[in-house]
Parts: structure tokens; C-alpha cells; sequence
């Protein structure tokens, strides 16, 4: 009976010994499935959409400039709008016709801008496309307040120009003075004015002379000297002995010294035959 058993003992196979954690697979079936899983986790809908974001981004200049070029034409007629006293409407016709026959949308508006506003008058200019083949520009004169020293005209918001033509500008005041006080000297003439018309008198001109020494014209000749020093208050004087004792005999004052403490000196017309006093 033993014998028996260790036969049987001897007809099992021993059982190989197994590795811990290791598995048996086919190799190549294992590089197929790393790669659809690969592929299964890849966000193909999102890589799609960039994909084609990026293609249109860099399709746009190219199809814009295809369009443009396709849609491009000639300049063929530039319209000019605009109250025009001191420049030439023809002149500026002239000028800016060197753009007809030129690229519609390769023209430089702003080249256009630059030369028109270097024409003395010009104080701005405004240009726009008009479709298919227009350009419409819009210019605005500057608006001359008063002559300023040498013959040069100054404008309504302070600015100094030469024009070939200032005669045009009509009858004006004139100021003078050191170019950097261009604006005080508008200043003090535009508030002068404004009180010399409630008593009936115009306002032809004032002038500060280097020292500072202002002095003021009338429009019927009579030249105020105010001198350096409380212009202001200086000014308020002479109106007040003009209301008082100068009024009714206008026609016959040359001149008004008011920078005296105590009161002016009047310088008679020669023909009024009185000498100077001290008012």
C-alpha cells in the first residue's frame, strides 16, 4: 500500500512556483491597448476647434487683403466743404487733387490732414472715405480776433499765424506785445472792451510793451496810458472820470495819462485851444 502511494505521488507534476504580481499577456496585444487608451483620453473635439482657430487666424489677413485688393479702386473726385474767407477754396481744390487717381484704401488720410493744416488758414481739417471712390474733406478756418505786432494776425483761441492775405481779416483791433503774452494781452483786451461798451465806447487796440507798460486806444483816437503797475484799477479810474467829466467833451481828448496817484492828466486836441490840467 505504500508502494502504491508513492507511485501516485510520483505521477503529479510538481507545481511551478508562481511570481508575486506578475501576469502572462500577449505582447503584442498589450501595445494595442496602451495605444487606444492613449488615444481614448486624447480631447479630440478640443483639439479640433484650436486647430481650426489657428487655420482661421491665419487665413484672415490673407483673405482681407485678397478683398481689399479685389475691392480697391482709384480716387476719382475729392469733395471740399467749408466756409472759406481767407484761403482759397480753389487753391485747397488744387492741392489736395494729387490724390485723385491714387489707391482708395492705400491712401494716407493722415498725410492728407498734415499738409492741408500747414496752409496758414487751415486750423483743422477732417477727410473720409466715401465708397467706391470718394474723399470728402472738411476744412475749418481759423478765426482772426485782432493784428498782432508786425502785421501777423492772431486768432480767436490765441495762436499766431502769417498769412500771405491778412488784409482780408478786415478791420480788426490790434494788439502788441512780446509774442509769450499773446494770451494775456487777449485776456485784458476782451474784458477792456467788454466795459468800454456799456459807456458807449469802442475798442480799437492795446499793446504792453516789453517793461510792461500798457497802453490802450479808443475807437474814436483817445489813447489811455495805464502804465506798469494796477493796471486793473488804473483802467476803473479813467472810467469813472470819463463818465464824470470827460463824456461831454469826447470829441475834444487826445489822450488820458492815469498814472498819476491822485487822479489824470488829458491832452487836449489841438484845435480845442485848452492846455493839459491835471483832473
Amino acid at each position: 500500500m505504500l508502494e502504491t502511494l508513492l507511485i501516485r505521488s510520483r505521477a503529479v507534476p510538481p507545481e511551478q512556483p508562481r511570481r508575486r504580481g506578475a501576469t502572462s499577456v500577449d505582447s503584442g496585444r498589450d501595445r494595442f491597448g496602451v495605444l487606444r487608451a492613449v488615444l481614448a483620453a486624447v480631447p479630440w473635439f478640443q483639439v479640433g476647434l484650436g486647430a481650426s482657430i489657428v487655420l482661421l487666424a491665419a487665413m484672415v489677413p490673407w483673405a482681407t487683403d485678397r478683398l481689399l485688393t479685389a475691392m480697391d479702386q482709384q480716387i476719382v473726385a475729392v469733395d471740399v466743404r467749408g466756409e472759406f474767407v481767407g484761403d482759397s477754396r480753389i487753391e485747397v481744390e488744387r492741392s489736395v487733387g494729387a490724390w485723385v487717381g491714387k489707391s482708395y484704401f492705400a491712401t494716407d488720410l493722415a498725410e492728407i490732414k498734415s499738409e492741408l493744416e500747414r496752409r496758414p488758414w487751415v486750423a483743422s481739417a477732417a477727410i473720409k472715405r466715401v465708397w467706391p471712390g470718394r474723399l470728402e474733406i472738411d476744412i475749418r478756418e481759423k478765426k482772426p480776433l485782432a493784428y498782432w505786432t508786425d502785421g501777423r494776425l492772431v486768432s480767436r483761441s490765441g495762436e499766431l499765424f502769417s498769412p500771405p492775405n491778412p488784409e482780408v481779416a478786415g478791420r480788426l483791433p490790434r494788439l502788441a506785445g512780446p509774442d509769450v503774452r499773446v494770451r494775456e494781452v487777449i485776456a485784458m483786451a476782451r474784458s477792456m472792451s467788454d466795459q468800454l461798451a456799456g459807456f458807449g465806447l469802442g475798442f480799437a487796440g492795446l499793446s504792453v510793451e516789453q517793461r510792461g507798460a500798457w497802453t490802450l486806444t479808443l475807437s474814436n483816437g483817445i489813447e489811455v496810458v495805464l502804465g506798469r503797475d494796477q493796471v486793473e484799477q488804473r483802467f476803473e479810474r479813467f472810467i469813472t472820470v470819463y463818465e464824470n467829466r470827460l463824456a461831454a467833451r469826447v470829441d475834444e481828448v487826445s489822450r488820458v495819462d492815469v498814472r498819476y496817484s491822485n487822479g489824470v492828466a488829458v491832452q487836449w486836441k489841438p484845435e480845442a485851444g485848452i492846455a493839459a490840467p491835471k483832473s
